[in-house]
């Protein structure tokens, strides 16, 4: 890091174990302001005494932002419409919350007057990445500060020990040393006894969603509307972003929806197990899809999921503000025109099943594909198309039975 002398730094701050202990340790090391910023991007009662905990600890103010329209709007409804999934099942939770947060840090550092921003992310892990390719895509001479590649500090229980030598009040303990993620898509857990990725996670570790098996005996139906390929109603209901997501969450928390287990690959290299609660967008990712397959002409379907994976892999690597981001979207965006109608589904006991779909501009016709008796579509017209498809493999094989 530049030794150039720091007279304020921006820290995102959580209240959290990791952020407790840099805002304690940001005073001692650099011996200047640290201006606190909290980002609300749905994580509800943690924000709950933040201004006293982080004034307490040594902040010289704390900035506490409502980015929640925003988060969903601007962020996670264009994953919706990417189908973004990283490696199969990872809806990117944490990934998309990322650049969101660190674009108001750039700004309130430059309100704030500050050379410098800091975070809480490791050494180790994709957050670093995601944080720091936003804040140099955004202010490209900004210092950042880590103090996880700085301290001598090894790990968690460190910090615990760190936090309770300086009366630093945290939620943490060495029985549950998880490293938590909470916004309004999803909750992501890390850390303790996940590190064993043979171990099954603990039950009570689970904030939004009920276990499968003990979720309520009856399955409840939902119907999901979107315009453009943007979700807009439930049960007919229109809403707003924000609470059309908390409704889906709730919804399907309630039958134990979107709880996802899995061993991922890092941008730095390295596997991770993480467990994640994505219970509103996993009911909207099955919605969306089929959808899709009502009012997507085949090809453009084709070549919109040949970016969905390119999209998932750069949320999942920070790059949000890359022009090749930028691109993707504006392309994604132009192939959700026709995606226009209503799914319903039916959520049972951490299930997600599509039972209708309809659109005003479907591309389905009955007519078409009906078993039964049918004046527009002549069956003998396939025999050509076939005998031509099969014209390469014929001639492949007479040419292998002749070797």
């Amino acid at each position: 890091m530049t030794e150039k002398k720091i007279k304020k730094i921006v820290l995102a701050y959580s209240g959290g174990l990791d952020t407790s202990v840099m805002l304690h340790w940001l005073r001692e090391r650099y011996g200047c302001e640290v201006v606190c910023y909290c980002a609300d991007v749905g994580q509800g009662e943690e924000l709950a005494g933040l201004d006293e905990k982080a004034r307490a600890t040594g902040a010289s103010k704390l900035y506490v932002e409502d980015l929640r329209r925003e988060f969903v709007e601007q962020y996670v409804w264009p994953a919706v419409k990417a189908n973004a999934v990283y490696e199969g099942v990872y809806l990117l939770g944490t990934s998309l919350a990322r650049p969101v947060i660190a674009k108001r840090q750039v700004e309130i550092a430059r309100r704030e007057g500050a050379d410098a921003v800091a975070h809480g992310a490791t050494g180790k892990g994709n957050d670093q990445v995601r944080f720091e390719l936003t804040y140099y895509a955004l202010e490209p001479d900004i210092q950042v500060v880590a103090p996880w590649r700085e301290w001598e500090y090894k790990g968690r229980s460190d910090l615990i020990a760190y936090a309770e030598q300086h009366r630093i009040p945290v939620t943490a303990t060495h029985a549950k040393p998880y490293s938590t993620d909470r916004n309004l898509m999803h909750v992501s857990y890390e850390g303790g006894i996940l590190e064993d990725p043979w171990a099954e996670p603990p039950a009570d570790i689970f904030q939004m969603t009920v276990a499968p098996e003990s979720a309520r005996p009856e399955p409840e139906y939902v119907v999901v509307g979107f315009e453009r390929g943007v979700p807009v109603s439930v049960d007919g209901e229109e809403l707003g972003a924000v609470e059309l997501l908390e409704r889906l969450n709730r919804m399907g928390g309630e039958h134990g929806v979107g709880r996802v287990d899995l061993v991922e690959n890092r941008f730095v290299g390295m596997k991770s197990r993480g467990v994640y609660e994505t219970p509103g967008v996993t009911i909207l990712q099955a919605a969306h899809r089929a959808l899709e397959s009502l009012t997507m002409d085949r090809e453009v379907l084709r070549m919109r999921d040949a970016l969905s994976l390119k999209f998932a892999e750069s949320v999942y690597y920070g790059f949000w503000f890359a022009p090749e981001s930028e691109l993707m979207r504006k392309v994604i965006d132009e192939t959700q025109q026709t995606v226009t109608g209503e799914v319903r589904l039916k959520l049972y006991r951490g299930n997600t099943t599509v039972v209708g779909r309809r659109s005003p501009l479907s591309l389905y016709r009955a007519d078409l594909s009906t078993f039964e008796a049918d004046t527009v579509y002549d069956q003998r017209d396939a025999e050509g198309f076939i005998k031509l498809n099969a014209l390469r493999l014929r001639v492949q094989a007479q040419i292998s039975s002749k070797q």
